[in-house]
């Protein structure tokens, strides 16, 4: 039998990462998907409660320590998954280990960018790392392309710009699919057949905006492994979680 539970989550606070995993191995005693789906987009300057900034904050470093909080449990489980949900804004990103908070310059777009191209590259080494330490762990990448959500609103509503919001409900009705049909690439990376660790899926319709879930390629930046081996000591540090069950 299927039961729902809904349990508190807030990826902006690591504090609240940590009580969420807890209760969770607390009550399960297996982990068959975990999907790293909650993000934010081009918002006005904002950080976390632990002080990063809140794009990458949420989008990657949350994610990137629930994971490594439930990722023994999700080892034990043989055919288990772990899927990240990325953006085509990751084509456009750069990953700044100069500025990687962006406390010298804030570009609310620039910062979405490098988070969903963290996105990516935490894919990118997890997959390596599980790969190379034997484990049998699925490790992939989804985007939803250009779904109607709340998502093209809350950067104009927290600016208070009527113009703006007025201009994303305009471009969701002419160039989006619903939000159930931007579902469908997480879904698939989730539990379709033949899925393998790196896969990156999207929608198959005209530049990865709308239709059915497909293998998609990526940048070349997603593809840097010194860059993806870089930000995975820096998430290391930033959160204080490690994954002892992987190779150095």
């Amino acid at each position: 039998m299927l039961v729902a539970e809904d349990r508190a989550l807030d990826l902006a606070s690591l504090s609240s990462v940590r009580d969420f995993a807890k209760g969770v191995l607390d009550r399960h005693e297996r982990l068959d998907v975990l999907v790293n789906n909650a993000g934010v987009m081009a918002i006005p300057h904002r950080t976390t409660a632990d002080g990063f900034e809140m794009q990458l904050g949420t989008n990657h470093l949350g994610h990137f320590a629930l994971t490594g909080l439930l990722f023994e449990r999700l080892l034990a489980q043989p055919g288990s998954r772990v899927v990240t949900v990325s953006s085509t804004a990751h084509r456009g990103g750069r990953i700044n280990f100069q500025d990687l908070q962006s406390e010298r310059r804030y570009s609310r777009w620039g910062a979405y960018g490098q988070s969903k191209l963290a996105n990516l590259l935490f894919t990118r080494h997890l997959a390596c790392r599980v790969r190379d330490s034997g484990h049998a762990l699925v490790v992939a990448a989804c985007h939803p392309g250009w779904a109607a959500t709340n998502l093209q609103f809350a950067g104009a509503r927290m600016d208070g710009s009527r113009v703006i919001e007025t201009l994303a409900a305009v471009a969701n009705r002419l160039f989006s699919q619903d939000a159930a049909t931007g579902a469908l690439p997480t879904l698939y990376a989730a539990t379709a057949p033949g899925v393998a660790s790196g896969d990156y899926i999207g929608p198959d319709g005209f530049a990865e905006t709308w239709g059915y879930p497909t293998k998609v390629g990526s940048s070349l930046r997603a593809r840097d492994d010194e860059a993806a081996r870089r930000l995975w000591g820096v998430s290391e540090a930033l959160t204080g979680v490690h994954y002892p069950a992987l190779r150095p």
